[in-house]
Protein backbone atom coordinates (compact mmCIF):
# COMPACT_ATOMS: atom_id res chain seq x y z
CA UNK A 1 0.00 0.00 0.00
CA UNK A 2 1.12 3.24 -0.72
CA UNK A 3 1.30 6.14 1.61
CA UNK A 4 2.42 8.88 -1.38
CA UNK A 5 0.60 11.53 -0.75
CA UNK A 6 -0.98 14.33 -3.78
CA UNK A 7 -0.06 17.14 -3.63
CA UNK A 8 -2.32 19.66 -5.65
CA UNK A 9 -1.34 23.14 -6.56
CA UNK A 10 -2.74 25.77 -8.48
CA UNK A 11 -1.05 26.55 -11.56
CA UNK A 12 -1.92 30.12 -12.15
CA UNK A 13 -0.70 30.92 -7.72
CA UNK A 14 1.01 28.08 -6.92
CA UNK A 15 -1.51 27.77 -4.08
CA UNK A 16 -2.32 24.30 -2.30
CA UNK A 17 -5.68 22.91 -3.60
CA UNK A 18 -7.49 20.09 -3.17
CA UNK A 19 -8.67 17.69 -5.68
CA UNK A 20 -12.60 18.85 -4.91
CA UNK A 21 -11.83 22.31 -6.02
CA UNK A 22 -12.59 23.72 -8.96
CA UNK A 23 -11.29 27.10 -8.70
CA UNK A 24 -8.48 28.45 -6.94
CA UNK A 25 -9.31 30.25 -3.49
CA UNK A 26 -6.67 32.53 -3.63
CA UNK A 27 -6.66 33.76 -7.47
CA UNK A 28 -9.82 32.56 -8.55
CA UNK A 29 -8.36 30.80 -11.68
CA UNK A 30 -9.90 27.51 -12.65
CA UNK A 31 -7.60 24.49 -11.16
CA UNK A 32 -7.66 22.38 -14.42
CA UNK A 33 -8.46 23.62 -17.77
CA UNK A 34 -10.87 21.80 -19.55
CA UNK A 35 -12.97 24.21 -22.22
CA UNK A 36 -11.92 26.98 -23.97
CA UNK A 37 -14.03 29.05 -21.81
CA UNK A 38 -11.55 28.05 -18.33
CA UNK A 39 -8.89 30.65 -20.40
CA UNK A 40 -11.20 32.87 -22.69
CA UNK A 41 -11.71 35.67 -20.16
CA UNK A 42 -8.08 35.35 -18.38
CA UNK A 43 -5.25 37.68 -18.83
CA UNK A 44 -2.88 36.55 -20.82
CA UNK A 45 0.08 36.72 -18.32
CA UNK A 46 -2.10 34.41 -16.65
CA UNK A 47 -3.05 31.66 -19.79
CA UNK A 48 0.84 31.78 -20.31
CA UNK A 49 1.94 30.55 -16.47
CA UNK A 50 -1.11 28.22 -16.76
CA UNK A 51 0.98 27.37 -20.56
CA UNK A 52 4.24 26.37 -18.85
CA UNK A 53 2.56 24.43 -16.39
CA UNK A 54 1.09 22.40 -18.51
CA UNK A 55 4.10 21.93 -20.73
CA UNK A 56 6.25 20.47 -17.74
CA UNK A 57 3.86 18.19 -17.06
CA UNK A 58 4.05 17.01 -20.66
CA UNK A 59 7.52 16.77 -20.75
CA UNK A 60 6.99 13.81 -18.30
CA UNK A 61 4.38 12.12 -20.07
CA UNK A 62 3.83 14.27 -23.69
CA UNK A 63 0.44 11.09 -24.17
CA UNK A 64 -1.47 13.18 -21.62
CA UNK A 65 -4.59 13.73 -23.32
CA UNK A 66 -5.99 16.57 -20.60
CA UNK A 67 -2.83 18.12 -20.83
CA UNK A 68 -2.44 18.55 -24.65
CA UNK A 69 -6.12 19.61 -24.82
CA UNK A 70 -5.50 22.02 -21.89
CA UNK A 71 -2.26 23.38 -23.03
CA UNK A 72 -3.94 23.33 -26.97
CA UNK A 73 -6.53 26.09 -25.65
CA UNK A 74 -3.87 28.40 -23.81
CA UNK A 75 -2.07 28.41 -27.49
CA UNK A 76 -5.00 29.35 -28.40
CA UNK A 77 -6.07 31.93 -26.65
CA UNK A 78 -2.64 33.18 -26.98
CA UNK A 79 -2.87 33.09 -31.13
CA UNK A 80 -0.35 30.52 -30.91
CA UNK A 81 -2.24 28.84 -33.86
CA UNK A 82 0.21 26.20 -35.05
CA UNK A 83 1.15 24.88 -31.55
CA UNK A 84 -2.46 25.06 -30.27
CA UNK A 85 -3.64 22.84 -33.81
CA UNK A 86 -0.39 20.40 -33.06
CA UNK A 87 -1.51 19.83 -29.37
CA UNK A 88 -5.38 19.39 -30.56
CA UNK A 89 -4.32 16.47 -32.54
CA UNK A 90 -2.05 15.18 -29.74
CA UNK A 91 -5.67 14.93 -27.79
CA UNK A 92 -7.44 13.42 -30.79
CA UNK A 93 -5.06 10.62 -31.00
CA UNK A 94 -6.17 9.10 -27.82
CA UNK A 95 -9.72 10.64 -27.58
CA UNK A 96 -11.37 10.30 -30.73
CA UNK A 97 -14.93 11.21 -28.76
CA UNK A 98 -14.29 15.20 -27.79
CA UNK A 99 -15.77 16.89 -30.31
CA UNK A 100 -15.22 20.34 -29.02
CA UNK A 101 -11.41 19.61 -29.71
CA UNK A 102 -12.09 18.64 -33.37
CA UNK A 103 -13.90 21.86 -33.46
CA UNK A 104 -10.96 24.25 -31.81
CA UNK A 105 -8.61 22.14 -33.91
CA UNK A 106 -10.79 23.63 -37.33
CA UNK A 107 -10.47 27.00 -35.90
CA UNK A 108 -6.67 26.74 -35.60
CA UNK A 109 -6.42 25.78 -39.07
CA UNK A 110 -7.54 29.38 -39.96
CA UNK A 111 -4.62 30.66 -38.15
CA UNK A 112 -6.55 33.97 -37.70
CA UNK A 113 -6.91 34.56 -40.78
CA UNK A 114 -10.25 34.94 -43.38
CA UNK A 115 -11.20 31.43 -44.53
CA UNK A 116 -10.60 33.18 -48.39
CA UNK A 117 -7.00 34.47 -47.94
CA UNK A 118 -6.18 30.36 -47.39
CA UNK A 119 -5.35 27.91 -49.43
CA UNK A 120 -7.87 25.17 -49.95
CA UNK A 121 -6.28 22.07 -48.59
CA UNK A 122 -6.13 24.34 -45.08
CA UNK A 123 -9.94 24.78 -45.79
CA UNK A 124 -10.63 21.39 -46.30
CA UNK A 125 -8.55 19.85 -43.46
CA UNK A 126 -10.92 22.60 -41.17
CA UNK A 127 -14.00 21.34 -42.61
CA UNK A 128 -12.69 17.60 -41.79
CA UNK A 129 -12.65 18.57 -38.59
CA UNK A 130 -15.77 19.72 -38.10
CA UNK A 131 -17.49 17.06 -40.04
CA UNK A 132 -15.88 14.66 -37.37
CA UNK A 133 -17.19 17.24 -34.65
CA UNK A 134 -20.40 16.68 -36.07
CA UNK A 135 -20.33 12.94 -36.30
CA UNK A 136 -19.69 13.02 -33.07
CA UNK A 137 -22.10 15.44 -31.46
CA UNK A 138 -24.00 18.22 -33.98
CA UNK A 139 -23.81 21.14 -32.96
CA UNK A 140 -25.30 24.85 -34.33
CA UNK A 141 -21.93 26.09 -33.90
CA UNK A 142 -20.28 23.22 -35.17
CA UNK A 143 -22.58 23.17 -38.54
CA UNK A 144 -22.07 27.77 -38.63
CA UNK A 145 -18.54 27.44 -39.10
CA UNK A 146 -18.97 25.16 -41.55
CA UNK A 147 -21.15 27.68 -43.03
CA UNK A 148 -18.53 30.52 -42.42
CA UNK A 149 -15.67 27.90 -44.16
CA UNK A 150 -18.53 27.02 -46.97
CA UNK A 151 -19.48 31.05 -47.85
CA UNK A 152 -16.14 33.03 -47.59
CA UNK A 153 -14.20 30.35 -49.16
CA UNK A 154 -16.13 28.59 -51.86
CA UNK A 155 -19.08 31.01 -52.61
CA UNK A 156 -16.64 34.39 -52.49
CA UNK A 157 -14.12 32.11 -54.75
CA UNK A 158 -17.01 30.93 -56.80
CA UNK A 159 -16.34 26.92 -56.05
CA UNK A 160 -19.11 24.46 -56.20
CA UNK A 161 -19.32 22.59 -52.66
CA UNK A 162 -21.97 20.03 -51.13
CA UNK A 163 -23.91 20.81 -48.92
CA UNK A 164 -24.32 24.64 -49.82
CA UNK A 165 -23.89 27.20 -47.28
CA UNK A 166 -27.12 27.67 -47.18
CA UNK A 167 -27.85 24.01 -46.61
CA UNK A 168 -25.46 24.21 -43.55
CA UNK A 169 -26.96 27.61 -42.63
CA UNK A 170 -30.03 26.07 -41.72
CA UNK A 171 -28.74 22.87 -39.74
CA UNK A 172 -27.29 25.16 -37.56
CA UNK A 173 -30.65 27.06 -37.19
CA UNK A 174 -32.33 24.18 -36.39
CA UNK A 175 -29.79 22.60 -34.06
CA UNK A 176 -30.28 25.87 -31.95
CA UNK A 177 -27.39 28.73 -32.59
CA UNK A 178 -27.67 31.83 -31.06
CA UNK A 179 -26.26 35.51 -32.11
CA UNK A 180 -23.78 35.29 -28.90
CA UNK A 181 -22.10 32.06 -30.09
CA UNK A 182 -22.00 33.22 -33.12
CA UNK A 183 -20.22 36.58 -31.94
CA UNK A 184 -18.03 34.40 -29.78
CA UNK A 185 -17.24 32.63 -32.82
CA UNK A 186 -15.90 35.28 -34.62
CA UNK A 187 -14.33 36.57 -31.50
CA UNK A 188 -12.05 33.54 -30.87
CA UNK A 189 -11.68 33.57 -35.06
CA UNK A 190 -10.42 36.93 -35.30
CA UNK A 191 -12.30 37.92 -38.00
CA UNK A 192 -15.51 40.05 -39.20
CA UNK A 193 -18.37 38.21 -39.17
CA UNK A 194 -19.45 38.11 -43.14
CA UNK A 195 -22.25 39.90 -44.64
CA UNK A 196 -25.13 37.75 -45.78
CA UNK A 197 -24.70 34.99 -43.04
Amino acid sequence: MSTDVLNLKCRGCGAAVTINDSVCKYCGGPVTISTFNSVNSMPLPMVNKYANSYRQDLQSNPNDISANKATAYCYLKLKLYDKALESFEKAVEDNFDDSEVYFYAAICCLGGKKAFYQQKAIVDKAIEFLNAAIMIEPKGIYYYLLTYLKFDFYKRKFLNTKPTYQETLVSARQMGISDYDIDQLYSIMEVERPVGI
